[in-house]
């Protein structure tokens, strides 16, 4: 009798622990089904814009060079020259392109580069092939409200009684033009004009020696009490409460010492504004491309599509033949965009560059950052 009652008394207790294992499996499946999973974030889509380090709504750059000489023992700047002019439309995507190289360049060596902490290039070494050095650029910046460089000095090594310096050789300005919008129209206020707008109210002393201790990296506003404190050294103070814009304050938060936000000041346990504090912060850095191209060397082999050029008939009949040497510069996209022939004869160099112009690469990155590539291309012409 009694082995019959236990044995009803474990299956009683049995019965217990599965109603309640699964009484917690249903929760658990209604949790589940009430709370979805979290979606991944979807990356932002980047545009040219930011491909070429450019921070805010960028409408335009126009990039000019200044050469220096130093005939009178100072720096000299000479007449600015067009480098480069580039447009994006309200999206960021590259809608205009004009490159305009100097004459003269050097598109031979090997060429290495430095960045400082903003990703912007600090120093560029360039070597032959076989390691040897042949010249040795540092460079300087200067930025606008915005963040992004608008100009840069470039100074080349010398050697001067056994001693390397660096001497200016010219100066690189952009002028960049924006998009017209609330958030620029911010950044581009003075910060004088901020911190005039903030009211200014009378000075007086308090007996809270925390509160006139307390460090103030602007201008400390405190706020005159409307009521003299009593004698007694324990009698509370009765303050007035004053009306600050965007400032709600409760007697709880008060009681409780803690600091309410009213704008840009901030009220103490007491109810008294201690500081007036105007910040803008700078946008984040952002990689800045590098200016001048990326020398390549001759590009024939690394070209993902290389049309050949026709062969005109006049110079058939002329029995012309030879080698079309065509400079060139490449996007950051491989899209070639200056093509220009500086060797072979003058009746083929026309078809050339044309071809030159059809060109096509895969885009070239330095350290991550898509770089222009200055290059050759060459076309052999041959009679069959």
């Amino acid at each position: 009798m009694f082995s019959r009652i236990g044995s009803l008394g474990l299956l009683s207790i049995a019965l217990v622990f599965s109603a309640l294992s699964l009484s917690a499996v249903g929760q658990s499946n209604m949790t589940a089904k009430a709370t979805p999973p979290a979606l991944p974030a979807t990356p932002e889509a980047e545009s040219d814009r930011t491909r070429d380090g450019l921070v805010g709504p960028v409408r335009r750059v126009r990039t000019e060079i200044a050469k220096l000489s130093s005939e009178t023992g100072k720096p000299l700047e000479g007449k600015r020259t067009v480098l480069e002019i580039v447009a994006y439309d309200l999206k960021g995507v590259k809608v205009e392109n004009q490159y305009f190289p100097m004459t003269g360049g050097n598109l031979t060596g090997k060429e290495v580069y430095k960045y400082d902490d903003k990703g912007n290039i600090s120093e560029m070494t360039r070597t032959n092939d076989d390691g040897s050095l042949l010249s040795k650029e540092i460079y300087k910046y200067e930025f606008d409200f915005v963040g992004n460089w608008n100009k840069m000095s470039t100074s080349v090594a010398v050697i001067e009684a056994g001693k390397m310096s660096f001497e200016p050789t010219e100066i690189t300005y952009r002028s960049i033009m924006y998009y017209f919008d609330e958030k620029m129209l911010r950044m581009a206020q003075p910060a004088a004009q901020l911190a005039s707008a903030s009211p200014a109210l009378p000075n007086s002393s308090s007996n809270n020696t925390s509160d006139s201790g307390a460090a103030l990296k602007n201008t400390a506003v405190p706020v005159k009490p409307t009521a003299t404190p009593q004698p007694n050294n324990n009698a509370t103070l009765v303050h007035k409460s004053v009306s600050l814009p965007g400032a709600v304050a409760t007697s709880e938060k008060l009681n409780n010492g803690a600091a309410v936000e009213a704008g840009n000041a901030k009220l103490n346990s007491s109810g008294l504004p201690v500081a007036l504090k105007v910040d803008v912060e700078p946008p984040p850095p952002a990689p800045r491309p590098i200016l001048k191209p990326v020398s390549g060397g001759v590009l024939n082999g690394i070209a993902v599509s290389l049309p050949a050029p026709r062969y005109p008939e006049a110079a058939k009949r002329l029995r012309l033949s030879g080698l079309v040497t065509v400079e060139v510069v490449i996007d950051e996209n491989g899209k070639v965009i200056f093509a220009k022939a500086t060797s072979g004869p003058a009746a083929l160099r026309d078809v050339a560059v044309q071809a030159a112009m059809l060109a096509r690469f895969s885009p070239t990155k330095l350290s991550g950052q898509p770089v222009k590539v200055a290059g050759l291309i060459n076309y052999k012409f041959a009679l069959q």
